[in-house]
């Protein structure tokens, strides 16, 4: 009995045909633009951390024109950046043209808070899109991988069983080393898709909490908007209400 050969990842590499060659350069790809997401994605969420202070700055600057600036400083390119530069992108747009239409004696108002309401639910579904890119390619990944890893599992069995065969000996130690060998394709497979879908999970969890505070923030801003002033929140409502 030859069992001299030493078993492992190289031994199958340099054993293998075409086909798990592929699948093994699959796997490998999938790992890296799986895992170059997960870091974007991580440096991204470590920025995010500061848009709660930047929130707080803006309602504490003395005028929207002073809150812009402090969300461009302290939250630049973030998803409450774009919603308030849009929010007051479309009320300058209504003060504009509401005087023109006056001053051309055309009669009636601009409907301000549909304007404004619009202006705020566009930037809210495209800062969704941005949020969501590369959330497919990581569920794609996560539900993949084991099936690819299992096929070269699969084509290494008979590959190696082929083999044997043409042999003519099939002993224990000449069964269990090339299977065994085989069967490190679908830990392969396992270890890309893991990270994938817990790095899924989490992301898609982030989103939908900065959602939340995006949604509620474009409420604040819309109340800001109409009515010059911003939504007591409810314990300084309570405490008012107590007072």
């Amino acid at each position: 009995m030859e069992t001299s050969q030493a078993l492992g990842l190289a031994h199958l590499w340099t054993q293998s045909d075409t086909v798990i060659r592929s699948v093994a350069l699959l796997l490998a790809a999938m790992s890296v633009v799986s895992w170059t997401l997960i870091a974007l994605r991580a440096l991204r969420q470590l920025r995010a951390r500061r848009h709660d202070d930047a929130i707080d700055a803006f309602w504490a600057a003395p005028d929207i024109s002073g809150g812009l600036q402090t969300l461009a400083a302290q939250a630049a390119d973030s998803p409450f950046d774009a919603l308030a530069r849009s929010g007051a992108a479309a009320a300058e747009h209504v003060r504009r043209h509401d005087q023109a239409r006056r001053a051309d004696s055309l009669g009636g108002r601009l409907d301000a808070d549909e304007i404004i309401t619009r202006a705020l639910r566009k930037s809210i579904v495209q800062s969704t899109a941005r949020l969501e890119s590369g959330l497919t390619v990581l569920a794609s990944i996560g539900s993949t991988a084991p099936f690819v890893g299992l096929f070269g599992t699969v084509w290494g069995i008979y590959h190696a069983l082929v083999g044997i065969a043409a042999g003519g000996t099939a002993s224990l130690d000449r069964v269990a080393g090339p299977v065994g060998e085989a069967l490190i394709m679908t830990a392969c497979g396992l270890a890309v898709a893991i990270p994938a879908v817990l790095a899924y999970n989490t992301i898609a969890r982030s989103n939908r909490l900065e959602l939340s505070a995006l949604d509620a923030f474009a409420h604040d801003l819309q109340a800001w908007f109409s009515t010059g002033a911003r939504i007591a929140p409810l314990d300084s409502a309570a405490g008012a209400g107590a007072a």
